[in-house]
C-alpha cells in the first residue's frame, strides 16, 4: 500500500492510538471522491479530515422525510428495536438509559414499552419535532458536549452514531464521564472487518464520505478500553430494513430503470424520502401478515448473526471504576 502525503496528510491524527505521523498511515482505499487510509500502528481505518470537509447533506432529514415517517407503521419500527433490546437485557433490565443521537425517535419509544426511563438528545432539527411532537418522548434538541456531566445514566446508546464522528475519541471520552461506573455503553457501527465488507472492499455500500471511521473488532475493543470501557460482547447485524431500503430499492430502480445503471449509480439517485416511503409500502400490510413478516424477520435476522454474517456489529462494554 502507498504511504500518503501531501493534502492527505493535513491534520491527520488516528483516534484510536493517537498516531500522528503521516508517514504511519498507508492508503487502503482510492474513491472517486474520497480516500481511505489506515494507521499503521494500530490498523484503524478511517478517511482523512481534508475530504470531511467536503461532506454534504442535501435532502438529508428534511420535511418530506417526515411526511414519510409519519405516514409509516410505528407498531413494526418497534419490533425491529426490541431485538436491539435482546441484546441489551442481559446487561442493563432496567434503569435510565440515554439515547445519543435519537434519531426518529422508535428506540426509545421500545425503552419506554419495556419500562426502561428513557431519554434522548438529536441535534437534526426534523427527527427531533417528530420525537418531541408525534412520540411525546423526553428528547433534546442540543449538541452532545453541551450536556451537563451531572447526569449519569445506568446505559448509554448509539446506534450508527460513532462513524459519522471525526473525534471519535474525545466523543468517548465524554460518554464515559455520563456513565455510571459499572454501567454501560451499548452501541452499533459499520464493520470493516465484517464478511460483506470483505467481500465488497472498496465497493462496500457501507462506505461513503459521511462515515469517517471504519471499526474492525479490534480496533472498537481498544479504543473503548482507552475511554474507561470494556468490551464484554460483540454480535454481528445485518439490518434488514436497510437491506430493503438500500439494495432491494436500487435493484428495482435499476431493472425498470430506462437506461443501464449500476446498482451503486441507481442508489445515488433515491433520496431518503423515496427510501421511506418504499419501506412503508412494503409494510403496508394486514396485522396478521406483519406479525408474520416480524417472526420470519427475527429468524433470519438472529440466523445470520449466529452465522457472523452482517455489515455491523453491535458492542456492549462495561464502564470499569477507575483505581
Amino acid at each position: 500500500m502507498a504511504s500518503v502525503s501531501g493534502f492527505m496528510a493535513e491534520d491527520i491524527v488516528c483516534c484510536v492510538c493517537g498516531n500522528k505521523q503521516p508517514t504511519a498511515f498507508n492508503l487502503k482505499y482510492q474513491k472517486e471522491k474520497f480516500s481511505v487510509v489506515t494507521c499503521t500502528v494500530c490498523s484503524f481505518h478511517f478517511i482523512p479530515p481534508h475530504y470531511r470537509k467536503r461532506i454534504e447533506y442535501t435532502q438529508y432529514k428534511n420535511q418530506e422525510v417526515t411526511n414519510a415517517v409519519r405516514a409509516g407503521n410505528n407498531w413494526i419500527k418497534v419490533q425491529r428495536h426490541k431485538l436491539r433490546f435482546k441484546f441489551i437485557q442481559p446487561f442493563v433490565k432496567s434503569g435510565k438509559l440515554f439515547d445519543l443521537g435519537a434519531g426518529w425517535g422508535h428506540f426509545m419509544l421500545a425503552g419506554k414499552e419495556l419500562g426502561y426511563d428513557v431519554y434522548g438528545i438529536e441535534i437534526s432539527e426534523q427527527p427531533y419535532l417528530y420525537c418531541v411532537n408525534d412520540l411525546k418522548l423526553p428528547v433534546d434538541h442540543i449538541d452532545f458536549f453541551q450536556m451537563d456531566e451531572g447526569k449519569k445514566f445506568d446505559v448509554i446508546t448509539m446506534w450508527d452514531v460513532l462513524e459519522h464522528i471525526d473525534r471519535a475519541d474525545v466523543f468517548l471520552d465524554k460518554c464515559s464521564r455520563l456513565t455510571k461506573p459499572g454501567g454501560y455503553l451499548i452501541l452499533q457501527v459499520p464493520q470493516i472487518d465484517s464478511y460483506f465488507a470483505q467481500r465488497h472492499k472498496d465497493d462496500w455500500k457501507m462506505m461513503g464520505l459521511d462515515h469517517v471511521n471504519y471499526f474492525s473488532k479490534s480496533t472498537i475493543t481498544k479504543i473503548l478500553a482507552a475511554h474507561g470501557y470494556e468490551v464484554v460482547k460483540i454480535k454481528s447485524s445485518f439490518e434488514i430494513k436497510l437491506f430493503i431500503m438500500y439494495t432491494i430499492l436500487p435493484f428495482i430502480k435499476k431493472f425498470k430503470g430506462k437506461k443501464k445503471q449500476t446498482l451503486q449509480e441507481a442508489n445515488t439517485t433515491i433520496n431518503a424520502a423515496d427510501r421511506q416511503h418504499y419501506f412503508n409500502k412494503f409494510t403496508n400490510k394486514p396485522f396478521w401478515q406483519l406479525k408474520l413478516f416480524v417472526f420470519a424477520h427475527n429468524i433470519i435476522y438472529n440466523t445470520l448473526s449466529f452465522l457472523n454474517i452482517g455489515e455491523e456489529m453491535m458492542v456492549a462494554a462495561k464502564r470499569i471504576e477507575k483505581k
